[in-house]
């Protein structure tokens, strides 16, 4: 269990925050995300959503349906996260 959910509990949208975290310098799929998770491919879809809509991911489209994900660390939300997250891990390790 890592950090985010012993506090947070273990959901979808947690899960897929996490490995956009650990893999923050990147681009991926949907189907990347569901793979590396464990989530399914609609599930991914589902709540990944608010996460563009807030501005914490930034989705970009690669023709008219592949689509590609990665943390939006120009946001100040994402960074706060980020923050958050790092200090969370170095505290509960």
């Amino acid at each position: 269990m890592n950090a985010l959910e012993k506090i947070f509990g273990k959901t979808a949208q947690m899960a897929v925050l996490k490995n956009l975290i650990d893999h923050q310098e990147d681009s991926t799929y949907l189907s990347g995300i569901a793979e590396e998770t464990g989530l399914s491919h609609s599930s991914v879809s589902r709540v990944i959503t608010p996460l563009v809509e807030a501005g914490v991911v930034i989705e970009k489209p690669l023709g008219k349906q592949i689509r590609t994900f990665q943390l939006n660390k120009e946001s100040e939300a994402t960074q706060h996260i980020i923050d958050f997250y790092n200090k969370i891990n170095e505290i509960l390790k």
